[in-house]
């Protein structure tokens, strides 16, 4: 039997943000598959529609993603005929992405899984409990991404 360390462990705001973002993940794929996108395709093509062209190692940085990671999304759409890649005329090791005319009407077919997600997520909770949700977590990743700056363990 776990111990009661253990069952609050598995109840803490910590265990339940993880299960929040597995569960919505989980969701995000399952309105994506259809229209052969994974969860990081997509905010490839959010940021493109809503934010125009843009330079590729920004956009990593923006999504907050490895290069490589970036690479190899980056291809798939490439490939899918929904981004196009071009040398930035400045640094030729550099390229901007934009949507492509069938990365467009694509777009426009796509539901939105995001909204979906926090409709069903947040039903019945108050804008008031949500900002609060969101206060504490911002707040705790933040003084977590100090500590990590700082070089501290938690030994």
């Amino acid at each position: 039997m776990a111990s009661k360390e253990t069952r609050e462990q598995h109840e803490s705001t910590g265990a339940w943000a993880k299960r929040y973002h597995q569960t919505s993940q989980a969701v995000l794929e399952s309105v994506l598959r259809p229209y052969d996108l994974g969860p990081t395709q997509w905010y490839v093509l959010h940021h493109l529609t809503h934010g125009g062209p843009g330079k590729q190692r920004d956009l990593a940085q923006l999504l907050r993603i490895e290069r490589a990671t970036m690479t190899g999304v980056v291809a798939a759409l490439v490939r899918k005929g929904l981004v196009e890649q071009v040398p930035d005329p400045g640094d030729l090791r550099q390229k901007t992405l934009r949507l492509t005319e069938a990365g467009n009407e694509l777009w426009e077919r796509l539901p939105d899984p995001i909204a979906r997600i926090l409709s069903v997520a947040f039903d019945g909770v108050s804008e008031e409990e949500q900002a609060l949700v969101s206060r504490v977590l911002r707040e705790a990743t933040e003084r977590l991404s100090l500590l990590l700056k700082q070089g501290t363990h938690l030994t």
